[in-house]
């Protein structure tokens, strides 16, 4: 076969109902918990000013995003898509919006993502065998570039191997709630020296908000998911049920093993609940642990990430290249290679600031929230745009769930933007970047 008549073969091929409903629950489950639950619980606890506050917390945020679920739940019934959140942008406010989303995901949300997580792995993957002195950078980019591979072999290994690690993810938080539940010791009661108040449960939201972030990445896979406008509801809620539940019960676990103050004074608040309970090799358990959920949020982030580089690439000629679907392995192998590149690009930076897993954070924030806003705003657009449209899924309690969602994204735009530092405003400054590609993309014109 010629090169052209392969390249028409993979252009013209399209994303296929595979995936099951268990694939999809594990690819939100895989995607959410990821180093966020072994970092914020000790933020959190110094400022809920009590145990049942900080609780109180960690449930709020569970409803708030099953909030957003429910929002997306709708979205994607009724517009399924492969390019998820770009395809409900572009029907709401038009394709310069939307290319521009596409750039930032691939310029700075997902990639950034992508680094981000891959410096957690690095991190704790140097705490069990060090590479040298640029040891976290080294891992983090060699687990980029095989878990591309991996997605490059296709959607059902992808898929696969999703499934495995996120039920190794799970039965590690598992065992956390196991050593803090039943057998670690109640701590003594002390009186806990943290912060009280509006603005610091405020400051514990930003944190929780954060740990529960990427569920909203299941959109992507709306037109490979089986009967996808009855699973994609499903898919979500039993997601954030079973999310919520997790948190509860791990904060629960940290709460009795360690005390409120003991949670609200540590750095590493899992390592210090296991060492407790089962010494230095406790330790080592719980760096496998944060490595092994790092892995599973990178190859979800990989999985779902190249699907609006595709579907960018479907709608404009200038890059026309990305949207070459792989008839044969079932991937966007040109928008998978291209992810994996610019992500080893962030990855070098984060190593050149040498505060990998903070640069990153600060780097993709303000870009994220900022889109993830006007994503909730488009489900009041498209209600009005198109009011025909069949809807096998709509919101209950509407107008007034989802403006509660556009009001917490609201809230955490302005938190990225209040606490960050230099990282946003190079991560303002890429998403700026795109605006001369938009213009050069509108002369050529779209698909």
């Amino acid at each position: 076969m010629s090169e052209k008549s392969e390249n028409t073969t993979q252009q013209a091929a399209q994303p296929e109902q595979v995936l099951e409903l268990r694939d999809a629950i594990a690819l939100i489950v895989g995607l959410v918990v990821g180093a966020g639950i072994f970092k914020s619980p000790s933020v959190v606890a110094a400022n809920a000013g009590g145990a049942w506050t900080m609780l109180a917390a960690w449930l709020l945020g569970g409803i708030l995003s099953l909030i957003g679920a429910l929002c997306y739940a709708e979205l994607a019934t009724a517009f399924p898509h492969a390019g998820g959140d770009y395809h409900f942008l572009t029907r709401a406010y038009g394709r310069k919006l939307s290319f521009l989303f596409a750039w930032a995901r691939l310029s700075v949300i997902t990639t950034g993502s992508i680094a981000l997580l891959a410096f957690v792995f690095g991190d704790y993957g140097s705490r069990l065998y060090s590479l040298g002195a640029h040891s976290s950078a080294l891992y983090a980019a060699l687990i980029v570039i095989a878990l591309t591979a991996v997605n490059i072999a296709g959607v059902r290994a992808g898929a696969g191997t999703q499934n495995w690690l996120t039920i190794v993810e799970v039965l590690g938080l598992l065992a956390v709630v196991v050593a803090g539940l039943v057998i670690a010791p109640a701590a003594a009661a002390a009186p806990p020296a943290v912060a009280s108040g509006p603005p610091a449960f405020g400051l514990c939201m930003v944190f929780v908000l954060l740990t529960y972030g990427g569920w909203n990445e299941a959109a992507y896979i709306s037109a490979e998911l089986k009967e996808g406008r009855r699973n994609m509801l499903r898919a979500l809620v039993w997601s954030m049920f079973i999310l919520t539940a997790l948190y509860l019960l791990v904060n629960l676990a940290y709460l009795r093993g360690l005390g409120l103050a003991g949670m609200a004074r540590s750095q590493v608040v899992a390592a210090d609940l296991l060492e407790q309970v089962w010494g230095s090799a406790g330790a080592r358990l719980i760096s496998v642990m944060i490595a092994v959920s790092a892995l599973t949020s990178i190859n979800a982030t990989i999985m779902v990430g190249a699907r609006s580089n595709y579907a960018l690439g479907c709608d404009w000629p200038i890059l026309g290249f990305l949207g070459r679907w792989n008839a044969r392995t079932g991937s966007p192998t040109r928008a998978l290679l291209l992810q994996g590149a610019v992500a080893l690009a962030l990855i070098a930076f984060g190593a050149v600031m040498r505060q990998g897993f903070e640069t990153m954070v600060d780097y993709t924030a303000p870009v994220f929230w900022l889109f993830f806003l006007l994503i909730g705003i488009a489900l009041f657009v498209l209600r009005w745009r198109e009011p025909q449209r069949a809807r096998p899924f709509r919101v209950p309690l509407y107008p007034l769930l989802p403006l509660a969602f556009c009001a917490s994204s609201a809230w955490l735009l302005y938190s990225s933007l209040a606490y960050t530092r230099l990282g946003a405003l190079v991560g303002v400054g890429v998403l700026a970047a795109g605006l001369p590609l938009l213009a050069l993309a509108l002369r050529r014109g779209p698909n």
